[in-house]
């Protein structure tokens, strides 16, 4: 679309009094400077004279009064001595001297408030417009504070190219005053009720940045819904971190717009609403690639994502070595990943009852069955049950194709638990959490180390001395001792679990990060014990 180059035509403001809710003012000195109309009739300068006069009239008759009560006491006092006028019985009522000198002055002060008063009612009567435009001159001055301090909030917004929604044109270059990411002068600031009716509309598209992140501030806009508001996942990543860095009461508030982490030139449509929420940007990680190293017959490289420098160069350098000795052959012993549910019963016997049933044949057929239906590739291999109280553990493993399967394996779990409640008389069986941690998973636990989760491998090398002395450059007798002093014995003083290893963690973390898999999986992934022999 032709962006449009004619000049910006002059909008009046809506109504005569500034809103706290207008908020996308390019810069502070505009809300320092604004001014509330001062329009009125013609005939308002008599009728400021005729409220003027009633003031005037009113304070002739009681001021002199009250000043010349005030005197008469006090010359009374200073002649005669006593603590309290002389009272005259044969002076009219209400006269000066007749009342004491706190008395005469409390009347004097309610003549004088009720005078003011009168004028002020006067002034409702006579010129009530007139009497509009000046409350409304005292109110813009008890608003104008809250207005500079709403606008500080909003100003820092980054200015951004905007579509302006009025004309649909994209503005040009030498319109950037009303493109960055405000209207300007040529379209005025939305009120918040035409930015809630604009959202309602599903046109939150068509909102500048500055009123989106003001909507998102306030709630109107969830955080976690600016993707699907807006359409637009490049648009919402820059929204949000506006958000992030003005949401109020955040140590270092303002640290992301001004960080190094990049968010653009990315694809983020194919991570909305599949593998991240409440996108930000991406964090670029090197990936590098170890090897060529021989296993099973077959040279492939390993793809490493690190930021540990050597850590790619060492592998590559323990790839070398293996391959002088024919490569690496490996042998898998078990493949099966868990997961156990906790359920409870009211009683143990009920429990006992239970678990004597899962773990018959009937029980184990039935439950492989109902858990078996849920998938074309989970296969449950068997059901391991534990008691503790009332509560029944249930360690369910399966076999989940070429995939992980956590989801493919509880949607089994959740069908098994469905069954044995619904048709094996276990109506009372209470499911309290799908998973009961007797998985276990993503945790060092002693059952995954014995038992197994996941697959369970058994690698062999042999690699000459020779290549050991040239390529490690040390010798094979004290490369066995240090094994045998590391990774046994100091990690056997450790009570490690699992960690009868070098450093398998680090190997197995930069490939998960290179692959897309879930780092915390590395807690049992890397589970594994070196053993050497000479």
């Amino acid at each position: 679309m032709e962006a449009s180059n004619e000049p910006a035509p002059v909008v009046p403001r809506r109504g005569r009094v500034m809103r706290p809710w207008i908020q996308s003012w390019p810069s502070e000195e505009r809300v320092s400077t604004p001014k509330p109309s001062t329009s009125a009739p013609n005939w308002r300068t008599p009728a400021l004279a005729v409220g003027a006069v009633i003031c005037l009239v009113a304070s002739m008759i009681t001021v002199p009064r009250t000043v010349f009560a005030t005197a008469s006491t006090l010359q009374q006092r200073n002649m005669t001595g006593m603590p309290y006028p002389v009272m005259d019985p044969g002076m009219p009522m209400g006269f000066p001297g007749q009342h004491s000198k706190t008395t005469n002055l409390l009347y004097g002060f309610n003549t004088l408030i009720l005078t003011t008063f009168l004028g002020m009612a006067a002034l409702m009567v006579y010129a009530p417009k007139q009497f509009s435009i000046v409350m409304d001159k005292l109110a813009f001055q008890l608003r104008s504070e809250r207005i500079v301090e709403v606008v500080k909030t909003v100003e820092r917004i980054k200015p951004v190219n905007c579509t302006c929604r009025d004309t649909g044109k994209a503005v040009t270059e030498d319109q950037q005053h009303v493109s960055q990411g405000y209207m300007g002068d040529k379209y005025p600031p939305s009120t918040f009720d035409e930015c809630i009716k604009m959202y309602e509309e599903k046109r939150a598209h068509e909102l500048n940045d500055s009123e989106l992140v003001e909507m998102t501030l306030r709630g109107v806009i969830p955080f976690h819904g600016l993707e699907k508001a807006l359409a637009d996942t490049s648009r919402a990543v820059r929204i949000r971190r506006a958000v992030v860095s003005r949401t109020p009461g955040v140590h270092h508030e303002n640290a992301l717009e001004s960080s190094l982490l990049p968010f653009e030139d990315y694809d983020y449509a194919r991570v909305f609403g599949s593998c991240a929420e409440n996108v930000i940007g991406y964090m670029p990680i090197p990936v590098g690639v170890a090897g060529p190293i021989i296993i099973d017959g077959t040279s492939v490289f390993l793809p490493m994502s690190t930021t540990e420098g050597a850590l790619i160069a060492s592998t590559s350098r323990g790839a070398k070595a293996l391959n002088g000795g024919g490569g690496v052959t490996t042998v898998v012993t078990g493949n099966g990943m868990t997961r156990a549910p906790v359920v409870k019963f009211d009683d143990i016997r009920r429990a006992g009852a239970a678990k004597d049933y899962i773990d018959s044949p009937e029980g184990q057929e039935v439950v492989k069955k109902a858990f078996d239906s849920t998938s074309r590739f989970g296969r449950l291999q068997r059901v391991t049950t534990k008691l503790a109280g009332s509560s029944l553990y249930l360690r369910f493993k399966a076999t989940t194709g070429d995939a992980m399967g956590m989801n493919m394996i509880s949607k089994g779990v959740q069908e098994a638990l469905t069954v044995l409640t619904r048709d094996c008389g276990f109506s009372d069986m209470n499911i309290i959490s799908l998973s009961g941690n007797f998985c276990t998973d993503k945790k060092p636990a002693p059952i995954n180390w014995i038992d197994g989760r996941g697959k369970g491998i058994v690698a062999e090398a042999t690699v000459p001395r020779e290549i050991v002395e040239r390529t490690l450059k040390c010798t094979v007798d004290g490369l066995c001792k240090l094994n045998i002093s590391k990774n046994l014995v100091g990690s056997a003083l450790a009570g490690s679990v699992g960690g009868n290893n070098a450093h398998a963690a680090n190997i197995v973390t930069a490939m998960f990060l290179a692959t897309g898999q879930d780092p915390a999986q590395v807690v049992g992934s890397s589970n594994c014990m070196t053993l050497m022999e000479a």
